[in-house]
Protein backbone atom coordinates (compact mmCIF):
# COMPACT_ATOMS: atom_id res chain seq x y z
CA UNK A 1 0.00 0.00 0.00
CA UNK A 2 1.08 3.56 -0.63
CA UNK A 3 2.60 5.21 2.42
CA UNK A 4 0.98 8.45 3.53
CA UNK A 5 2.36 11.34 5.56
CA UNK A 6 1.16 14.79 6.48
CA UNK A 7 4.28 16.48 5.13
CA UNK A 8 7.09 15.30 2.88
CA UNK A 9 10.24 17.41 2.89
CA UNK A 10 12.78 17.17 0.08
CA UNK A 11 16.22 18.06 1.42
CA UNK A 12 17.82 17.91 4.88
CA UNK A 13 19.83 21.10 4.85
CA UNK A 14 19.27 24.05 7.23
CA UNK A 15 15.75 24.78 5.92
CA UNK A 16 14.58 21.17 5.76
CA UNK A 17 15.83 20.28 9.23
CA UNK A 18 14.42 23.45 10.83
CA UNK A 19 11.03 22.88 9.22
CA UNK A 20 10.91 19.22 10.27
CA UNK A 21 11.60 20.09 13.92
CA UNK A 22 8.78 22.63 14.09
CA UNK A 23 6.35 20.45 12.13
CA UNK A 24 6.88 17.56 14.51
CA UNK A 25 6.32 19.90 17.45
CA UNK A 26 2.97 20.79 15.83
CA UNK A 27 2.01 17.10 15.79
CA UNK A 28 2.32 16.43 12.06
CA UNK A 29 3.84 13.28 10.60
CA UNK A 30 6.95 14.16 8.61
CA UNK A 31 9.12 12.27 6.13
CA UNK A 32 12.38 13.92 5.05
CA UNK A 33 14.05 12.50 1.95
CA UNK A 34 17.59 13.54 1.17
CA UNK A 35 20.13 12.72 -1.55
CA UNK A 36 23.03 12.95 0.89
CA UNK A 37 24.17 10.18 3.27
CA UNK A 38 23.55 12.38 6.34
CA UNK A 39 21.73 15.61 7.20
CA UNK A 40 23.38 19.00 6.86
CA UNK A 41 22.99 20.06 3.25
CA UNK A 42 25.89 21.69 1.45
CA UNK A 43 26.70 24.27 4.11
CA UNK A 44 26.81 21.72 6.95
CA UNK A 45 27.70 18.64 4.97
CA UNK A 46 28.90 15.73 7.16
CA UNK A 47 28.65 18.01 10.21
CA UNK A 48 27.69 15.16 12.57
CA UNK A 49 30.97 13.34 12.02
CA UNK A 50 33.29 16.23 11.17
CA UNK A 51 32.30 19.04 13.59
CA UNK A 52 34.18 17.59 16.55
CA UNK A 53 37.32 16.74 14.56
CA UNK A 54 40.36 18.87 13.79
CA UNK A 55 38.91 19.50 10.32
CA UNK A 56 35.71 20.77 11.94
CA UNK A 57 37.68 23.31 13.93
CA UNK A 58 39.47 24.46 10.78
CA UNK A 59 36.14 24.90 8.96
CA UNK A 60 35.08 27.49 11.54
CA UNK A 61 32.27 28.32 13.93
CA UNK A 62 29.74 28.79 11.12
CA UNK A 63 30.20 25.16 10.13
CA UNK A 64 30.15 23.69 13.63
CA UNK A 65 26.89 25.54 14.39
CA UNK A 66 25.07 22.98 12.28
CA UNK A 67 25.88 20.17 14.72
CA UNK A 68 23.23 21.29 17.22
CA UNK A 69 20.53 21.58 14.56
CA UNK A 70 21.34 18.13 13.18
CA UNK A 71 21.07 16.65 16.69
CA UNK A 72 17.71 18.35 17.26
CA UNK A 73 16.52 17.08 13.88
CA UNK A 74 17.52 13.51 14.72
CA UNK A 75 15.60 13.79 18.01
CA UNK A 76 12.49 15.39 16.51
CA UNK A 77 10.75 12.17 15.51
CA UNK A 78 10.71 12.97 11.81
CA UNK A 79 11.35 9.98 9.56
CA UNK A 80 14.57 10.47 7.62
CA UNK A 81 15.60 8.63 4.48
CA UNK A 82 19.08 9.44 3.23
CA UNK A 83 20.58 8.67 -0.19
CA UNK A 84 17.13 9.03 -1.72
CA UNK A 85 16.35 10.68 -5.03
CA UNK A 86 12.99 12.26 -5.87
CA UNK A 87 12.34 11.87 -9.58
CA UNK A 88 8.71 12.95 -9.93
CA UNK A 89 6.01 14.82 -8.02
CA UNK A 90 2.39 14.63 -9.17
CA UNK A 91 -0.70 16.50 -7.98
CA UNK A 92 -2.24 14.85 -5.05
CA UNK A 93 0.60 15.07 -3.81
CA UNK A 94 2.30 11.86 -4.93
CA UNK A 95 6.08 11.90 -4.59
CA UNK A 96 8.04 9.27 -6.51
CA UNK A 97 11.45 8.42 -5.11
CA UNK A 98 14.19 5.81 -5.36
CA UNK A 99 16.48 4.44 -2.69
CA UNK A 100 18.97 1.58 -2.99
CA UNK A 101 17.52 0.59 -6.37
CA UNK A 102 13.93 0.45 -5.07
CA UNK A 103 11.29 2.94 -6.21
CA UNK A 104 8.34 3.99 -4.09
CA UNK A 105 5.51 6.53 -4.19
CA UNK A 106 4.56 8.51 -1.08
CA UNK A 107 1.26 10.32 -0.70
CA UNK A 108 1.65 13.59 1.19
CA UNK A 109 -0.90 16.20 2.22
CA UNK A 110 1.70 18.90 1.71
CA UNK A 111 5.21 19.05 0.27
CA UNK A 112 8.11 21.27 1.30
CA UNK A 113 10.98 21.66 -1.14
CA UNK A 114 14.24 22.53 0.61
CA UNK A 115 16.57 21.79 -2.28
CA UNK A 116 18.82 24.82 -1.84
CA UNK A 117 20.99 26.40 -4.50
CA UNK A 118 23.56 25.41 -7.09
CA UNK A 119 26.72 27.11 -8.26
CA UNK A 120 26.06 29.29 -11.26
CA UNK A 121 27.22 27.52 -14.45
CA UNK A 122 29.99 29.62 -16.00
CA UNK A 123 31.46 27.79 -19.02
CA UNK A 124 34.87 28.81 -20.32
CA UNK A 125 37.37 27.18 -22.69
CA UNK A 126 38.84 24.13 -20.99
CA UNK A 127 36.34 23.83 -18.14
CA UNK A 128 35.82 20.14 -18.94
CA UNK A 129 39.51 19.26 -18.45
CA UNK A 130 40.46 16.99 -15.53
CA UNK A 131 41.83 19.26 -12.84
CA UNK A 132 39.13 21.92 -13.23
CA UNK A 133 36.47 21.89 -10.50
CA UNK A 134 34.11 24.30 -8.83
CA UNK A 135 34.95 25.76 -5.44
CA UNK A 136 31.82 24.08 -4.06
CA UNK A 137 33.02 20.66 -5.21
CA UNK A 138 36.42 21.21 -3.60
CA UNK A 139 34.75 22.27 -0.37
CA UNK A 140 32.69 19.05 -0.39
CA UNK A 141 35.92 17.04 -0.61
CA UNK A 142 37.37 19.01 2.29
CA UNK A 143 34.30 18.50 4.47
CA UNK A 144 33.58 14.85 3.70
CA UNK A 145 37.02 13.40 3.08
CA UNK A 146 39.39 15.98 4.58
CA UNK A 147 41.05 16.15 1.16
CA UNK A 148 43.59 18.93 0.67
CA UNK A 149 45.10 19.24 -2.84
CA UNK A 150 48.75 18.21 -2.87
CA UNK A 151 49.62 20.91 -5.40
CA UNK A 152 49.04 24.65 -5.06
CA UNK A 153 45.62 25.57 -6.45
CA UNK A 154 44.42 28.51 -8.51
CA UNK A 155 41.04 29.97 -7.59
CA UNK A 156 39.08 31.90 -10.21
CA UNK A 157 35.89 33.76 -9.43
CA UNK A 158 34.10 36.14 -7.11
CA UNK A 159 31.84 36.30 -4.10
CA UNK A 160 32.17 35.19 -0.47
CA UNK A 161 32.55 31.43 -1.08
CA UNK A 162 36.02 31.56 -2.68
CA UNK A 163 37.23 33.64 0.28
CA UNK A 164 35.82 31.19 2.80
CA UNK A 165 37.18 28.12 1.03
CA UNK A 166 40.66 29.57 0.58
CA UNK A 167 40.78 30.52 4.27
CA UNK A 168 39.65 27.01 5.24
CA UNK A 169 42.18 25.45 2.87
CA UNK A 170 45.07 27.52 4.24
CA UNK A 171 44.11 26.53 7.80
CA UNK A 172 44.14 22.88 6.71
CA UNK A 173 47.65 23.19 5.30
CA UNK A 174 46.75 23.68 1.66
CA UNK A 175 48.45 26.14 -0.67
CA UNK A 176 46.92 28.75 -2.98
CA UNK A 177 49.05 29.64 -5.99
CA UNK A 178 46.86 32.63 -6.76
CA UNK A 179 43.37 34.07 -6.85
CA UNK A 180 42.06 35.50 -10.11
CA UNK A 181 39.38 37.87 -8.84
CA UNK A 182 36.68 38.24 -11.50
CA UNK A 183 34.49 40.60 -9.45
CA UNK A 184 33.30 43.51 -11.60
CA UNK A 185 35.18 46.71 -10.75
CA UNK A 186 33.53 49.28 -8.49
CA UNK A 187 32.02 46.83 -6.02
CA UNK A 188 32.46 49.02 -2.95
CA UNK A 189 31.05 52.00 -4.83
CA UNK A 190 27.94 49.96 -5.64
CA UNK A 191 27.76 48.94 -1.97
CA UNK A 192 27.71 52.52 -0.64
CA UNK A 193 23.89 52.92 -0.75
CA UNK A 194 23.71 50.05 1.75
CA UNK A 195 26.16 51.51 4.29
CA UNK A 196 23.49 51.64 7.00
CA UNK A 197 22.78 47.93 6.59
CA UNK A 198 26.51 47.20 6.66
CA UNK A 199 26.88 48.98 10.01
CA UNK A 200 23.98 47.03 11.49
CA UNK A 201 25.41 43.69 10.34
CA UNK A 202 29.08 44.51 10.66
CA UNK A 203 29.73 41.16 12.33
CA UNK A 204 29.09 39.50 8.97
CA UNK A 205 31.39 41.94 7.19
CA UNK A 206 34.06 41.29 9.82
CA UNK A 207 34.07 37.59 8.85
CA UNK A 208 34.91 38.42 5.25
CA UNK A 209 37.61 40.85 6.33
CA UNK A 210 39.13 38.20 8.60
CA UNK A 211 39.25 35.75 5.68
CA UNK A 212 41.04 38.35 3.57
CA UNK A 213 43.51 38.95 6.39
CA UNK A 214 44.22 35.21 6.65
CA UNK A 215 44.91 35.07 2.92
CA UNK A 216 47.24 38.07 3.03
CA UNK A 217 49.15 36.54 5.94
CA UNK A 218 49.47 33.30 3.96
CA UNK A 219 50.92 35.24 1.04
CA UNK A 220 48.08 34.47 -1.36
CA UNK A 221 48.48 36.49 -4.56
CA UNK A 222 45.29 38.31 -5.64
CA UNK A 223 44.98 39.41 -9.25
CA UNK A 224 42.08 41.82 -9.73
CA UNK A 225 39.94 42.82 -12.72
CA UNK A 226 40.33 39.50 -14.52
CA UNK A 227 38.26 39.73 -17.70
CA UNK A 228 38.71 36.32 -19.29
CA UNK A 229 40.53 33.06 -18.73
CA UNK A 230 40.92 29.58 -20.16
CA UNK A 231 42.29 26.24 -19.05
CA UNK A 232 44.77 24.56 -21.37
CA UNK A 233 46.25 21.08 -21.47
CA UNK A 234 46.53 17.81 -23.35
CA UNK A 235 44.06 15.47 -21.66
CA UNK A 236 44.47 17.23 -18.32
CA UNK A 237 44.94 20.73 -16.95
CA UNK A 238 48.46 22.05 -17.48
CA UNK A 239 48.19 25.83 -17.95
CA UNK A 240 45.88 28.65 -16.88
CA UNK A 241 45.66 31.62 -19.23
CA UNK A 242 44.10 34.91 -18.14
CA UNK A 243 43.68 38.51 -19.22
CA UNK A 244 43.16 41.49 -16.94
CA UNK A 245 41.34 44.67 -17.88
CA UNK A 246 43.55 46.57 -20.30
CA UNK A 247 46.45 44.19 -19.75
CA UNK A 248 48.27 41.53 -21.69
CA UNK A 249 47.38 37.86 -21.60
CA UNK A 250 49.47 35.82 -19.17
CA UNK A 251 49.99 32.11 -18.68
CA UNK A 252 50.86 30.26 -15.49
CA UNK A 253 51.36 26.54 -14.82
CA UNK A 254 48.42 24.95 -13.03
CA UNK A 255 47.37 21.46 -11.94
CA UNK A 256 44.16 22.40 -10.11
CA UNK A 257 41.81 25.30 -10.89
CA UNK A 258 38.71 25.98 -8.82
CA UNK A 259 36.02 28.24 -10.29
CA UNK A 260 33.07 30.01 -8.69
CA UNK A 261 30.76 32.73 -10.05
CA UNK A 262 28.05 32.83 -7.40
CA UNK A 263 25.02 30.67 -6.71
CA UNK A 264 21.47 30.56 -8.04
CA UNK A 265 18.29 28.91 -6.69
CA UNK A 266 17.73 25.29 -7.65
CA UNK A 267 14.54 25.51 -9.73
CA UNK A 268 14.16 22.16 -11.48
CA UNK A 269 11.46 20.81 -9.17
CA UNK A 270 9.48 24.03 -9.10
CA UNK A 271 9.73 24.30 -12.89
CA UNK A 272 8.57 20.70 -13.28
CA UNK A 273 5.58 21.46 -11.03
CA UNK A 274 4.74 24.51 -13.19
CA UNK A 275 5.11 26.91 -10.27
CA UNK A 276 5.33 30.53 -11.31
CA UNK A 277 8.75 32.21 -11.31
CA UNK A 278 10.05 35.71 -11.89
CA UNK A 279 13.27 36.82 -13.54
CA UNK A 280 15.90 38.53 -11.39
CA UNK A 281 17.70 41.06 -13.58
CA UNK A 282 20.32 41.70 -10.91
CA UNK A 283 21.36 38.07 -10.54
CA UNK A 284 20.29 36.90 -14.02
CA UNK A 285 18.32 33.88 -12.87
CA UNK A 286 14.80 32.63 -12.22
CA UNK A 287 13.38 32.82 -8.69
CA UNK A 288 10.17 31.00 -7.66
CA UNK A 289 7.24 33.12 -6.49
CA UNK A 290 6.20 32.36 -2.90
CA UNK A 291 3.77 33.90 -0.42
CA UNK A 292 4.49 35.01 3.15
CA UNK A 293 4.63 31.36 4.30
CA UNK A 294 6.79 30.15 1.44
CA UNK A 295 3.88 28.56 -0.43
CA UNK A 296 4.34 28.46 -4.20
CA UNK A 297 1.63 29.09 -6.78
CA UNK A 298 0.76 25.41 -6.40
CA UNK A 299 -1.35 25.07 -3.26
CA UNK A 300 0.24 22.62 -0.86
CA UNK A 301 3.76 22.98 -2.26
CA UNK A 302 6.07 25.09 -0.13
CA UNK A 303 9.62 26.31 -0.62
CA UNK A 304 12.23 27.20 1.99
CA UNK A 305 15.91 28.04 1.98
CA UNK A 306 18.05 29.27 -0.88
CA UNK A 307 15.72 27.61 -3.40
CA UNK A 308 13.37 30.55 -2.70
CA UNK A 309 16.13 33.11 -3.21
CA UNK A 310 19.74 33.22 -2.04
CA UNK A 311 20.01 34.36 1.58
CA UNK A 312 22.38 31.98 3.41
CA UNK A 313 22.18 29.27 6.04
CA UNK A 314 20.78 31.27 8.95
CA UNK A 315 18.00 32.75 6.83
CA UNK A 316 17.30 29.24 5.46
CA UNK A 317 16.65 28.00 9.01
CA UNK A 318 14.23 30.86 9.63
CA UNK A 319 12.47 30.33 6.31
CA UNK A 320 12.11 26.65 7.14
CA UNK A 321 10.39 27.51 10.41
CA UNK A 322 8.08 30.02 8.72
CA UNK A 323 7.11 27.45 6.09
CA UNK A 324 6.41 24.94 8.84
CA UNK A 325 4.06 27.41 10.55
CA UNK A 326 2.27 28.00 7.25
CA UNK A 327 1.91 24.26 6.69
CA UNK A 328 0.60 23.74 10.23
CA UNK A 329 -1.89 26.56 9.67
CA UNK A 330 -3.15 24.98 6.47
CA UNK A 331 -3.36 21.60 8.21
CA UNK A 332 -5.56 23.06 10.94
CA UNK A 333 -2.98 22.60 13.69
CA UNK A 334 -2.79 26.36 14.31
CA UNK A 335 -5.29 29.18 14.22
CA UNK A 336 -4.51 32.24 12.14
CA UNK A 337 -3.80 34.20 15.32
CA UNK A 338 -1.46 31.52 16.68
CA UNK A 339 0.39 31.36 13.38
CA UNK A 340 0.78 35.13 13.25
CA UNK A 341 2.08 35.27 16.82
CA UNK A 342 4.61 32.49 16.23
CA UNK A 343 5.73 34.03 12.95
CA UNK A 344 6.20 37.61 14.16
CA UNK A 345 9.63 37.19 15.83
CA UNK A 346 10.78 34.97 12.97
CA UNK A 347 9.84 37.60 10.39
CA UNK A 348 11.83 40.23 12.28
CA UNK A 349 14.74 37.83 12.51
CA UNK A 350 14.57 37.04 8.80
CA UNK A 351 14.52 40.71 7.84
CA UNK A 352 17.71 41.21 9.84
CA UNK A 353 19.35 38.10 8.38
CA UNK A 354 18.60 39.27 4.83
CA UNK A 355 19.79 42.84 5.46
CA UNK A 356 23.12 42.38 3.65
CA UNK A 357 21.77 40.51 0.65
CA UNK A 358 21.05 43.60 -1.52
CA UNK A 359 24.58 44.83 -0.87
CA UNK A 360 26.13 41.47 -1.78
CA UNK A 361 24.03 41.29 -4.95
CA UNK A 362 25.22 44.77 -5.89
CA UNK A 363 28.86 43.97 -5.17
CA UNK A 364 28.92 40.63 -6.99
CA UNK A 365 26.64 40.76 -10.03
CA UNK A 366 27.34 38.05 -12.60
CA UNK A 367 29.91 39.13 -15.17
CA UNK A 368 28.43 39.81 -18.61
CA UNK A 369 31.15 37.69 -20.21
CA UNK A 370 29.80 34.58 -18.46
CA UNK A 371 26.88 34.63 -20.85
CA UNK A 372 28.80 35.19 -24.09
CA UNK A 373 31.21 32.24 -24.29
CA UNK A 374 33.41 31.93 -27.36
CA UNK A 375 32.22 29.66 -30.17
CA UNK A 376 34.71 26.94 -29.22
CA UNK A 377 33.52 26.76 -25.59
CA UNK A 378 31.51 23.68 -24.65
CA UNK A 379 28.26 24.86 -23.08
CA UNK A 380 26.40 21.52 -22.83
CA UNK A 381 28.80 19.09 -21.22
CA UNK A 382 26.39 16.13 -21.44
CA UNK A 383 26.06 16.36 -25.23
CA UNK A 384 29.43 18.08 -25.89
CA UNK A 385 27.83 21.02 -27.69
CA UNK A 386 29.68 24.30 -28.12
CA UNK A 387 28.39 27.85 -28.02
CA UNK A 388 29.00 27.95 -31.78
CA UNK A 389 26.68 24.94 -32.24
CA UNK A 390 23.92 26.79 -30.40
CA UNK A 391 24.47 30.05 -32.30
CA UNK A 392 24.23 28.28 -35.67
CA UNK A 393 20.86 26.78 -34.74
CA UNK A 394 19.70 30.07 -33.20
CA UNK A 395 20.05 31.64 -36.64
CA UNK A 396 17.26 29.36 -37.94
CA UNK A 397 14.23 31.51 -37.22
CA UNK A 398 13.69 32.40 -33.57
CA UNK A 399 13.85 29.14 -31.60
CA UNK A 400 13.40 29.03 -27.85
CA UNK A 401 15.28 26.77 -25.41
CA UNK A 402 12.90 23.86 -25.97
CA UNK A 403 13.30 24.04 -29.74
CA UNK A 404 17.07 24.16 -29.27
CA UNK A 405 16.74 21.04 -27.14
CA UNK A 406 14.88 19.27 -29.95
CA UNK A 407 17.33 20.40 -32.63
CA UNK A 408 20.60 19.76 -30.77
CA UNK A 409 19.82 17.60 -27.67
CA UNK A 410 21.16 20.40 -25.45
CA UNK A 411 19.63 19.86 -22.01
CA UNK A 412 18.73 16.21 -22.66
CA UNK A 413 21.68 14.74 -20.74
CA UNK A 414 21.84 13.57 -17.12
CA UNK A 415 21.96 17.13 -15.74
CA UNK A 416 18.75 18.01 -17.65
CA UNK A 417 19.88 21.56 -18.32
CA UNK A 418 21.14 22.39 -14.84
CA UNK A 419 24.54 23.22 -16.30
CA UNK A 420 23.55 24.70 -19.66
CA UNK A 421 20.06 26.18 -19.31
CA UNK A 422 20.97 29.75 -18.40
CA UNK A 423 23.92 29.91 -20.80
CA UNK A 424 21.83 28.78 -23.75
CA UNK A 425 19.02 31.19 -22.83
CA UNK A 426 21.50 34.08 -22.83
CA UNK A 427 23.04 33.00 -26.14
CA UNK A 428 19.59 32.91 -27.72
CA UNK A 429 18.72 36.31 -26.27
CA UNK A 430 21.91 37.84 -27.69
CA UNK A 431 21.42 36.27 -31.12
CA UNK A 432 17.76 37.27 -31.27
CA UNK A 433 18.29 40.71 -29.71
CA UNK A 434 15.61 40.36 -27.08
CA UNK A 435 15.61 40.21 -23.26
CA UNK A 436 16.65 36.88 -21.81
CA UNK A 437 13.54 36.92 -19.61
CA UNK A 438 11.48 36.64 -22.82
CA UNK A 439 13.52 33.72 -24.09
CA UNK A 440 12.56 31.59 -21.09
CA UNK A 441 13.98 28.33 -19.83
CA UNK A 442 13.71 24.64 -20.58
CA UNK A 443 10.48 22.80 -19.86
CA UNK A 444 11.42 20.30 -17.15
CA UNK A 445 9.94 16.83 -17.49
CA UNK A 446 10.22 13.66 -15.40
CA UNK A 447 12.24 11.85 -14.39
CA UNK A 448 13.96 14.70 -12.58
CA UNK A 449 16.95 12.47 -11.87
CA UNK A 450 18.38 9.50 -13.79
CA UNK A 451 16.20 6.42 -13.30
CA UNK A 452 16.92 2.82 -14.25
CA UNK A 453 14.36 0.48 -15.76
CA UNK A 454 14.91 -1.78 -12.75
CA UNK A 455 13.91 0.99 -10.38
CA UNK A 456 10.85 1.79 -12.47
CA UNK A 457 9.86 -1.88 -12.55
CA UNK A 458 10.18 -2.08 -8.76
CA UNK A 459 7.48 0.56 -8.26
CA UNK A 460 4.57 -0.94 -6.36
CA UNK A 461 1.28 0.93 -6.64
CA UNK A 462 -1.58 -0.39 -4.49
CA UNK A 463 0.19 -3.69 -4.06
CA UNK A 464 0.76 -4.35 -7.75
CA UNK A 465 4.09 -3.90 -9.52
CA UNK A 466 3.85 -1.48 -12.43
Amino acid sequence: MTREVNVLIVGAGPAGMSAAIRLRAAGLSVLVVDEQPAPGGQIWRAVETVAATTTGKLLGDEYRAGQHLAAAFRASGADYESQTQVWQIEPGWHVYKSRAGQAEVIRADQVLLATGAQERPAPFPGWTLPGVLTVGAAQILLKTSQQVPADPIWVVGSGPLPLLYMAQLVRAGGRVAGWLDTSPAGGWRRAMPYLGDVLQRFGEIRKGLSWLRELRQAGVKRIRNVQSFRALGDGKLETLEYTVNGGATQRVPAKVVLVHEGVVPSIHMTRALDCTHHWSDQQACLVPDVDEWGQTSQRGVYLAGDGAGIAGANAACTRGELAAIGIALQAGKLTAQQAAEQALPLRKQLADQQRLRPMLDAMYPPRASIFVPSDDTIVCRCEELTAGDIRRVAALGQPGPNQIKSFTRAGMGPCQGRQCGYTIAHILAAEQQRPVAQVGFYRIRPPLKPLTLGELASLDLDGEKE
